[in-house]
Parts: structure tokens; C-alpha cells; sequence
């Protein structure tokens, strides 16, 4: 039975059933259920759509559309100022023209089109097929433009612009540059275009304008960012521009004061730089703070990088986008030791005048090979030393005992390590107000046995108890327990903001110290102690770091060694505070793979300290 093309509703029926005794059978009442919760699922995704396309992303969806418009020009903000505790500018924007590729511009002849993309690739020194690859990866629903290059040379500029039917376009813009570069590279960090998934996590953003990428342009970027303006000429449904344009003034970021000493830290990476050229090595990092309160007086990260070469940065094996001061992970070696003598002392197992002697190494019998016990090594024979002479000399024998015990004499074992690591603030952030900032590593038993299927040895403990082995923290957790040592206990958040204000003066935040934790008063017998032996460290003849004895001021110091890669390589530490009585500055100095340990930190340390008493303290005592 034919009629027309379709299958009728009737004929479908009458295949069915032809029969007089058909019985009829009820739909099930869970279907009419089942149909109502659909269509409700339905109607409610639609109206969910409604409401947050009108009304809660409606200003977001009304600027992205602004955006799409032809003729659209952004009027870049520039962005916020930051300037160091002196009001000393440490960034600056400088003038820089923008070319985007606009394909509406473009020739219409496919032969044309071709050309003109090969003109502008060879202009702008891409490959042609770089250039083809990032317009089909455009999101051409996000805008109608190809942001191609930043910062062009007049060269550039005269043969883009000279060129008919590019289908480019110039908009004037800002490049980012810091006062001083490489100095405070990895402080400050870089700003890079918006991308696509940075619009998806942020809709009030536009496309390819600039945010910050790492350090403080990062961490302060929505402050530092700031409105850009809008040069609209709109177009009829057909594309013919109607003429009329409407401007919205650009309004500058907020600018930013730090506690960022620019003079001293510009000495800092100097003295740095001119110490790690001496040893031929190039990576370290390098922390100055006031244990008072927190603030942060110099940050600073070999090696640098220069903002307008971030693809170079990139493709460096020696990772200069890396802020290894917050971001870097490392057995902290000898430094640890102020800590465990702490514990030690608190716990009782050890009271300050207590001797015990090193041989130069510590054995261990070895059941399975008793003529082959476990040694493990001081880093030289140190004799009879009690606290302060293990502090100064840095005896591996004094820490192994009261870290993991020895015979009669009982350590602090693993989980009374893993308790004082807690209470340092080891295992949690110290807060400071840079990105990415890591946590070291604190080993415990249970730990081990899950990853190596191995139990946990008393050789494990030795190994932790001087800084090596499985643990590991950060430098930027370093120096803030150091702080705490000198200042007796008080563990403060480190700060590199002071106040953030806007163009008129008008404060829109301000910093001030914040305690993380205290533990003053449950260390209070102990900490004076620690305190004389890292002073021995530096007054006596012996100490690691007697070369500062010759300061005008008293120092309190620890160095530290750590070996890794299997003992080939050794990372180098310092870590110290000054004036001995009444502490205004404690720094810490690493360097990566250092040829002869940590001496090769104190000559940088000792410079760094007398530059900063001779032209920040001197005086002040009076």
C-alpha cells in the first residue's frame, strides 16, 4: 500500500493488528513519569542556559561580543608600578606596537591570501607553515583577529605597514622591563599573552592582552592589571561599517610597594653572579630577611632571564624560569642541624655540656657480615664536642647520636625528628606571597616500607638527622627557620608586599606581620643554646664559618654540604643572621653543584652581610 513517499501512521497500525480480539494494553504509568522527569531535565538546562548567558555571565558574553565587532581597538593599560621599600622603581613600561592579522583584510583570491601570509611570515621571521598552523588552531568565535608579534622593529613596522593587502594591523601597546635586568628576574617574574584556557578560567579577560606568568606579576596580577579602553567602529548585520565609534579610556594598574631593597639586592646578585663565575658554575639562590617581622629584603635566583627572550628562557636546560627559592625541593645537608639540637635539647635528650666523641665515623654491627660493619662517616675526626662545639664544627658523630642514638646514648629517633620537623613548620608552606611555592619532603617509616618493601634502619635516621638522605625542604623554608632561631621561637610569615595603592594615593592593601606559629616559649631553654653554638660557628677558630669572624659586628652562621646524584654532586649552603644580639638580617646563600662545599658560600656571605650593616645598620646601635 502506497501513498506517496512516507509511511502513514494508519498502515503501520494495520500490519499490526487485524485481528477483532485485540487487546489493549495500558501504558505503564513509570513511563508517563519517566517522559515528565526528561522534558523537566530538558526545560531546566535551557532555562539554566538563559539565565547565565542574561544574567550572571551577561557582562561577560556583552564584552566578549564588543571584542568580535570589526573594527575593534584595545586601548592597553599599562600595568602597575612595583617599587622596592624606597619608592625606587623596579619595573618600567615602555612603548611597543602589537600586529594582529585580520583575515577579513586579507586579498580574497586564495592565490593572494597565500602570498600575502608568506609576506607576513617572512617579515615577522616565522616559518610559513607556523603561522597556517595558528590560524586553524584560532578560536575565531573568541575574536576576529591573530595577535603575530609584539615589540617590532621600525624595519618591521615600515614593511608591514608599507605592504598593501596584508590584512595586519598595528595597535599600539606596552612591553614589560625591569629597571635592572637579570637582577630581579625571577622576583618579578614576566607577563605573556591571554590564551584561550586562560579566558576559561577567567571570563573577564581579553585575548591577548598581557597578565603576569610568574613571581610577582603572577601573584598580584589582578592588582597590577588594568582596565584597557575600547575604539569600536560597528557594523551592520552585512558588514558594512556604519561609522559611528565609541572610545572607553584605558585606566592604569595599581602600583605595588615592596619591602624589596633595590640597591641591596642589585649588590646580592653581583656578588652572587661574581662568586659562581669564580667556580665556574652558574645556578644558586640567594634569601635576605628581616627575622623581626618577616619582610623580605632580597630574593634572588641565578640564573636570570631577560623579559623580551621568554622563549629562549624557556628552552634553557638551566630552567632560569624556575624560581628555585620557593619552587625548589633539596637535602638541606648540616643547615638541619640548628633544628635537631633544638629537639634534642628540648626533649632531654641531651643537655648542652654533654660530650661525645668522633672518631671521625660511627659503626654500626652488620648481622649479616660482621666483619663488614655499617660505617658512616664525619666529615672529619672531631674528637670531644658537646653542643656548641658540634654546631660550630659541624660534627656528623654529635648528630647521628642524639638524632638516632648510639649505645647508652638515646636519639630522638625518627618520629621525634618527624615531630620537630612538624613543629619547624617543614610540612606546610611558609605562605610567602610568590606562585608555586613547594613543600619539601619528610620521610617517616611507614613511608619507606610502602615504596622500597624495605623496614626502616637506624642508618636511615642518621642520614636524616645531618640534612641528607630522603629529606628535603626548600630554601625559602630554610632561611624562615633560621628566622626563627634567631628571633627566638616566633615563626612569621615571609612578606614581600608592603601596600598596594591606586592612582590617587588611595591604599587598597596593606601587609603587615603575621605569625604563622610560635613556639617561643617551648624552646625557650633551648634555642639560647643553639644560638651560642652557630656563634661559635663563626668566633671560634674552628667554626665552618670562622671567615666572618672578621666583621665588624657579631654573626651567628651554619653551613651546610649536601652530596646527591650518588655523591656526584654537592649542593652548597649557608645560612646566618646578624647582629648576634639583636637580629636584623638573616640570609641564606646555595649554590648548585659547588666545587668545594660550602666553603665556596662564605667568601658571597661574608660580602653580603658587610654591605648590608655598612649601609643599612651601621649606626643604628647608637
Amino acid at each position: 500500500m502506497k501513498r506517496g513517499t512516507s509511511i502513514q501512521i494508519e498502515d503501520v497500525l494495520a500490519n499490526q493488528v487485524g485481528e477483532e480480539n485485540l487487546i489493549e494494553v495500558p501504558v505503564a504509568t513509570r513511563a508517563f513519569y519517566a517522559l515528565l522527569i526528561v522534558g523537566s531535565l530538558i526545560i531546566g538546562t535551557i532555562l539554566v542556559q538563559f539565565l547565565t548567558i542574561g544574567v550572571i555571565k551577561k557582562d561577560a558574553y556583552v564584552a566578549r561580543a564588543l571584542d568580535n565587532v570589526s573594527d575593534t581597538k584595545v586601548k592597553p593599560a599599562p600595568r602597575g608600578i612595583i617599587f622596592d621599600r624606597f619608592e625606587k622603581a623596579l619595573v618600567k613600561n615602555e612603548p611597543s606596537f602589537n600586529v594582529f592579522l585580520l583575515p577579513k583584510l586579507l586579498p580574497e583570491g586564495p592565490e593572494a591570501r597565500n602570498l600575502a601570509i608568506e609576506r607576513i611570515a617572512t617579515i615577522i621571521n616565522v616559518d610559513t607553515a607556523t603561522l597556517v598552523e595558528k590560524l586553524k588552531k584560532k578560536d575565531w568565535n573568541l575574536s576576529d583577529k591573530l595577535f603575530l608579534i609584539n615589540d617590532v622593529s621600525q624595519e618591521q613596522l615600515v614593511e608591514l605597514t608599507s605592504s598593501e593587502g596584508l590584512g595586519v594591523r598595528i595597535e599600539d601597546g606596552f612591553k614589560r622591563e625591569h629597571a635592572v635586568p637579570f637582577a630581579f628576574s625571577q622576583l618579578i617574574g614576566y607577563t605573556g599573552l591571554v590564551g584561550e584556557s586562560d579566558l576559561a578560567e577567567n571570563e573577564s579577560l581579553v585575548l591577548d592582552d598581557q597578565i603576569g606568568r610568574s613571581g610577582l606579576e603572577d601573584y598580584y596580577d589582578s592588582y597590577l592589571r588594568g582596565i584597557n579602553g575600547k575604539e569600536v567602529t560597528f557594523r551592520n548585520a552585512k558588514g558594512v561599517m556604519q561609522g559611528e565609534q565609541v572610545e572607553k579610556e584605558s585606566k592604569p594598574g595599581k602600583s605595588i610597594k615592596t619591602f624589596i631593597d633595590k640597591e641591596f639586592q642589585e649588590y646580592f646578585y653581583s656578588r652572587f653572579k661574581e662568586g659562581l663565575t669564580a667556580l665556574g658554575r652558574d645556578v644558586g639562590v640567594g634569601i635576605a630577611m628581616n627575622p623581626e617581622n618577616g619582610e623580605v629584603l632580597a630574593l634572588v635566583g641565578t640564573p636570570g632571564f631577560e623579559t623580551g627572550k621568554i622563549a629562549a628562557a624557556l628552552n634553557d636546560p638551566r630552567k632560569p624560569l624556575f624560581n628555585r627559592a620557593v619552587s625548589g625541593v633539596y637535602n638541606p645537608g648540616s643547615t638541619i642541624k640548628p633544628l635537631v639540637a633544638t629537639g634534642a635539647l628540648t626533649d632531654g635528650m641531651i643537655v648542652p655540656e654533654k660530650e661525645i666523641f668522633s672518631p671521625g665515623y660511627i659503626e654500626l654491627p652488620n648481622p649479616y657480615s660482621p666483619d663488614k660493619p655499617s660505617r658512616f662517616l664525619d666529615w672529619k675526626p672531631q674528637g670531644w664536642v658537646d653542643v656548641y662545639a658540634a654546631l660550630a664544627r659541624s660534627s656528623n658523630v654529635y648528630f647521628y647520636e642524639v638524632g638516632g642514638g648510639f649505645e647508652a646514648q638515646k636519639g630522638l629517633g625518627i618520629m621525634g625528628l618527624n615531630k620537630w620537623w612538624e613543629l619547624f613548620g617543614l610540612s606546610r608552606k611558609t605562605e610567602i606571597d610568590l606562585p608555586n611555592e613547594k613543600v619539601g619532603f619528610l620521610p617517616t617509616p611507614d613511608w619507606k616500607e610502602k615504596k622500597t618493601g624495605q623496614p626502616w634502619r637506624i642508618g636511615d635516621t642518621y642520614n636524616v638527622s645531618i640534612g641528607q638522605g630522603d629529606f628535603s625542604i626548600t630554601p625559602i623554608e630554610l632561611v624562615n627557620y633560621i628566622a626563627a632561631i634567631a628571633n627566638g621561637g616566633t615563626f612569621y610569615r615571609p612578606r614581600i608586599l608592603d601596600v598596594i595603592t591606586d592612582g590617587s594615593g588611595k591604599e587598597m592593601l596593606r601587609s603587615y606581620p603575621s605569625t604563622l606559629f610560635d613556639i617561643r616559649t617551648m624552646i625557650a631553654k633551648a634555642v639560647p643554646e643553639v644560638q651560642k653554638g652557630m656563634r661559635d660557628g663563626v668566633q671560634k677558630s674552628y667554626g665552618t664559618a670562622n671567615l666572618l669572624a672578621s666583621l665588624p659586628f657579631e654573626s651567628a652562621a651554619k653551613t651546610g654540604t649536601a652530596q646527591i646524584e650518588n655523591n656526584s654532586k654537592t649542593n652548597a649552603f649557608f645560612v646566618g643572621y646578624a647582629p648576634y644580639k639583636n637580629p636584623k638580617i638573616v640570609i641564606l646563600v646555595l649554590i648548585e653543584n659547588s666545587r668545594e662545599g660550602s666553603h665556596n658560600t662564605i667568601p658571597i656571605a661574608k660580602d653580603v652581610l658587610l654591605w648590608y650593616y655598612n649601609n643599612r645598620l651601621k649606626g643604628q646601635d647608637k
